[in-house]
């Protein structure tokens, strides 16, 4: 009796921390997929491709992908108010952020994007607290406002001073908001619709407006990029748009969602790294500062939740 029970409590403890790894496991590859975004769309819209072209045809394609995974397994569909939480996180993650960050790196270098989309875990926090009525400690929001502050401060010094701000940077700004609305009602909604049908059903419902915007971008004609651009809005299109989000909330369904959430803050590191390999961007000291006053406060304010 004693042996069996020594080996049942044994394979208790195993299961969690099996469990546990493949969370972390899934987590960190969503994150990994992630982390090229960025200097992915700065090839695509320097190779050639309009940048409103691919913002939205790279949701096109994923929309067919996440179509035919819907047809293949059939999961139950949104019901009542759940298109509502279905349409925001079309609005936040298939629409508005891969689009506003297409048009700011027509003028930004990725390195520099990727210091201010570092906000975006602190972002999310904030917004997912705001949804769900959630009343973290006041270290919270004091390190989620301090993340704020210093990722607006990089950008006006790095424009030059408030009046000259650059578009571009208020489009990160927005992209961010945008991403992280998306975030925290895809979140909440993946709970009780599950991971990737919540990502599914946001790029299927968004298909006919993507559609119709990517059909007037080629009006003119086709593009003719380069062949870089083309491999780069595939990478979009396929794993940024819909493996990544496959693997990154397959991770966060494991759990524990605590640790893999936290897995997020590795990204902007791993951006200014592709940025440097891929792009051959100089990231000089103010970047590097800025980027990691940033992640310590999105850090600070993401584990004091």
């Amino acid at each position: 009796m004693k042996a069996q029970s020594s080996v049942t409590e044994l394979r208790s403890k195993a299961v969690p921390t099996l469990a546990g790894t493949a969370g972390l496991a899934w987590g960190v590859l969503g994150i990994l997929a992630f982390s090229f975004t960025v200097p992915m769309t700065r090839i695509a819209v320097q190779g050639g491709l309009d940048a409103a072209f691919v913002g939205t045809g790279r949701a096109v394609v994923a929309a067919g992908l996440a179509g035919l995974a819907l047809l293949v397994f059939r999961p139950p569909r949104p019901r009542g108010r759940q298109w509502l939480s279905v349409a925001v996180v079309a609005l936040g993650v298939v629409l508005g952020f891969p689009l506003l960050t297409s048009l700011a790196l027509r003028s930004v270098e990725a390195s520099h994007a990727a210091v201010v989309i570092a906000i975006l875990p602190a972002a999310t926090a904030v917004l997912s607290c705001l949804r769900t009525g959630e009343r973290p400690r006041g270290r919270f929001w004091w390190a989620a406002g301090l993340g704020a502050a210093a990722a607006l401060a990089f950008t006006l010094v790095q424009g030059g001073g408030v009046g000259a701000l650059r578009p571009a940077d208020l489009l990160l700004l927005a992209a961010v908001l945008c991403c992280g609305a998306g975030y925290a009602e895809g979140g909440v909604l993946s709970r009780v619709l599950g991971s990737w049908q919540t990502i599914s059903w946001a790029l299927v419902v968004a298909a006919p407006l993507t559609l119709v915007l990517s059909a007037q971008r080629l009006a003119g004609g086709w593009p003719q990029a380069e062949p870089q651009a083309w491999l780069a809005f595939a990478y979009l299109s396929v794993v940024s748009m819909f493996l990544g989000f496959l693997a990154w909330y397959r991770g966060l369904a494991i759990g524990p969602l605590v640790q893999v959430s936290q897995v997020q803050l590795a990204q902007p590191l791993l951006t200014l790294a592709w940025s440097v390999l891929l792009l051959g961007e100089q990231v000089g000291l103010l970047t590097v500062v800025g980027g990691c006053v940033v992640l310590l406060c999105t850090a600070t304010a993401v584990r004091s939740r």
